[in-house]
């Protein structure tokens, strides 16, 4: 079990999808649950996620995605994150995501996928259960 006040998620909106009604929804309900949360807002790239996940010292990124474009943009995330030394940074997400890509996803290192719908106290338990805080930084 996570100590959740030391846990942090950055939740992020990774393309030109512009519907960040859920993001904002799943990122309040992980604030209330007592985890530290960063929004990046609507438009990023997933070097852009990468530098923010890297600058914010984030445990796991999030991602919200409803434009279909799951199968590249989340990898790209994960992809971005290792070429910032952040390989070790969870990657979770959810939005409108077929079921047969899930198993995609899972391979190119995308740790959980949520459906619509999901209760909220399931994301936050799978959280807590899954997402542990990095090792501090040694740099000065």
């Amino acid at each position: 079990m996570s100590d959740r006040s030391r846990v942090r998620i950055l939740v992020a909106k990774p393309g030109l999808d512009g519907h960040d009604r859920g993001a904002k929804v799943v990122a309040r309900a992980l604030r209330d649950a007592g985890f530290e949360v960063i929004y990046t807002g609507l438009h990023q790239t997933p070097d852009m996620i990468a530098r923010a996940a890297l600058q914010e010292d984030v445990d796991a990124v999030g991602l919200s995605i409803m434009s279909g474009a799951h199968l590249t943009l989340f990898p790209a995330v994960v992809r971005a994150l290792a070429a910032v030394g952040a390989a070790d940074v969870r990657v979770f997400g959810g939005g409108i995501i077929p079921a047969e890509d899930v198993a995609v996803l899972e391979q190119q290192g995308v740790s959980k996928v949520f459906f619509p719908g999901t209760p909220l106290d399931e994301i936050v338990g799978w959280v807590e259960a899954n997402v542990q805080p990095r090792p501090l930084s040694t740099g000065a």
